[in-house]
Order: C-alpha cells, then structure tokens, then sequence
C-alpha cells in the first residue's frame, strides 16, 4: 500500500495512540471511570475520517441515532473504512500500553500518568482537531447506551 506523506503520518502507531489516549482522556473526564477498549478504538477510527469530523454535533446533548440519521454518509464511511482503519488504530493502542501511557485494567484503560490538564497541540490544524475529535468521542460515544448499540448503530461489528 503507497501512503502519501502526510498518511504515514497519520497513520504511525505514535499518533494512533495519542488518538486513542484523547480518547481515554475524554471517557475519564466526562465519567470518571475506565474508558473501554472498544470507545477507544472507534473513536479513533472516527477521529481520523475527514468527513465525520466535519459532521461531528457541537455538543454532548446530541443524540447519536438522530446524528445518524441526519448523516447518513457516516454510517457508510464507518462500514467501509472502520475494519482497514482499525488496523492503523490498534498498533497506536499496544505502543500506548507499551509506552505505559496507558494502563490496562480489567475495567478498561486509563491514563497512566492521571488526568492531564495540557492542551490539545500539533504540528497542523488537521491534527489538532483529529486530537479534538477523538476526545469529544471518547466522551460522547458511551452517552447513547451499551457500547453493543453504538456499534451496531454506526455500522462496525460489535
């Protein structure tokens, strides 16, 4: 597979786990409890498709079934994208595990270090609101109910 530069970059396990740690980081901010593996992958398999960024609601109110259904194009971008993004997003979760800048219970992951209160920095626009995204769905994604409905709601195998 030819990535372009800014894919590789993107895409490398470093940046697929700060994805998946912002992830973390806006479960156990909005809950207070272990953010489960699952909410942290697909948030940054979501995080990093252009088009559901751009769609992404304002803000924690809104409801993921009529999101859906107002945005139909994210239910096809998930069911065509999530199983190849998926693959790019686990390597980020291991060298976060590995890195020890999370940690792994039997409850979920947490942050290793505790909560941070830096803000969200890159390198351009486009990977700081990737950051702002996975977030925000760290947050948002658990607020509809079981984690089973959420993906079968977007389209991804539970």
């Amino acid at each position: 597979m030819n990535l372009s530069r800014e894919e590789r970059a993107l895409y490398n396990p470093a940046f697929t786990a700060l994805l998946c740690t912002r992830a973390v980081q806006g479960h156990e901010q909005q809950y207070n409890t272990p953010c489960p593996l699952p909410v942290a992958v697909v948030a940054g398999i979501m995080a990093l498709q252009p088009a559901i960024r751009a769609v992404l609601p304002s803000t924690l109110n809104s409801g993921m079934m009529k999101w859906l259904d107002t945005n139909d194009a994210v239910r096809v971008a998930m069911t065509r994208n999530a199983a190849s993004l998926a693959a790019v997003v686990r390597p980020g979760v291991l060298f976060a595990l590995q890195t020890r800048t999370l940690r792994a219970t039997e409850e979920g992951l947490t942050l290793a270090l505790g909560p941070t209160t830096k803000g969200i920095k890159g390198a351009t626009d486009q990977t700081i609101a990737i950051q702002q995204a996975a977030q925000f769905l760290g947050r948002w994604l658990p607020s509809t109910g079981s984690l089973s409905t959420v993906l079968t709601l977007l389209g991804v195998k539970p």
